[in-house]
């Protein structure tokens, strides 16, 4: 009697179901015993699926904890058959847990293509499905349609245009000297970053603000505007950088 091709391909699923089913009664048989503890299976079922298994495909694959209870509980009511896939079940077939985890990677990145997914898959596991099988997945779960956030825009330092536009004046804490801390005041032009004055003082106020100010604008002339941080000095005695704005902004009406 004479075999046909479909004849073959029929007899080799059922050898593959059946390889199958043999494959996954070696990994659960020990945690399938019945005499052991609800504590003593789960201990055991969580050590299975925290390490890779080679399918009869010849594939490194791993499964959760969820899918070993089930065919437990399979090959309780069952025996080994129900361990057995369908023929067409039987077909080489990528993990779930691959997929799931390709799912997330392309979530993760939607600019990624199934060719870097196949890779990060490949270093992850040993194994992945071809480009082709992702790309389907990817189409079929609509995963094609996600893009990535528009990022946000992104600013250049700010600078002003012209020399004696803005002036920016800051404090800066400095090394203790006799047990004191001291500080540096200084005044920068905010085009070319050349430092118009500056002064060492023992406190951090307006007063020693004031005097690194001065002698700026005796040597450099008055700038178009002045940025100071109010909030950083402590106290604000009288006589101090509000004279100096005024005089600044006197010399702004003049001109």
């Amino acid at each position: 009697m004479l075999l046909t091709r479909k004849d073959d391909d029929q007899a080799a699923r059922l050898e593959r179901a059946r390889a199958i089913g043999l494959f996954r009664y070696m990994l659960i048989r020990e945690a399938a015993d019945p005499v052991l503890t609800g504590r003593e299976r789960g201990a055991m079922v969580r050590a299975i699926a925290a390490v890779p298994h080679t399918d009869p495909e010849g594939r490194t694959v791993r499964f959760t904890r969820w899918t070993l209870d089930r065919w437990i509980q399979d090959w309780r009511k069952g025996g080994f058959d129900a361990l057995v896939p369908s023929p067409r079940q039987a077909q080489p077939r990528t993990p779930p847990e691959v997929l799931e985890l390709a799912t997330a990677l392309k979530k993760e990145n939607p600019g990624r293509s199934a060719a870097q997914v196949k890779r990060i898959l490949e270093a992850q596991h040993g194994w992945a499905p071809d480009e082709r099988t992702l790309q389907r997945m990817f189409v079929r779960t609509g995963l094609t349609a996600l893009r990535a956030p528009a990022e946000p825009a992104v600013f250049g330092r700010f600078e002003a245009d012209n020399p004696d536009e803005i002036w920016t004046g800051d404090a800066l804490h400095g090394p203790r000297i006799g047990g004191r801390k001291t500080y540096l005041f200084a005044f920068i032009d905010d085009h070319s970053r050349a430092v118009m004055g500056h002064r060492w003082g023992f406190a951090e106020d307006t007063v020693r603000l004031a005097a690194a100010l001065r002698p700026a604008l005796a040597a450099r002339g008055v700038p178009a505007c002045i940025y100071v941080d109010y909030a950083d000095p402590p106290v604000m005695p009288t006589g101090s950088l509000e004279r100096v704005h005024r005089r600044v902004f006197r010399s702004r009406l003049s001109a």
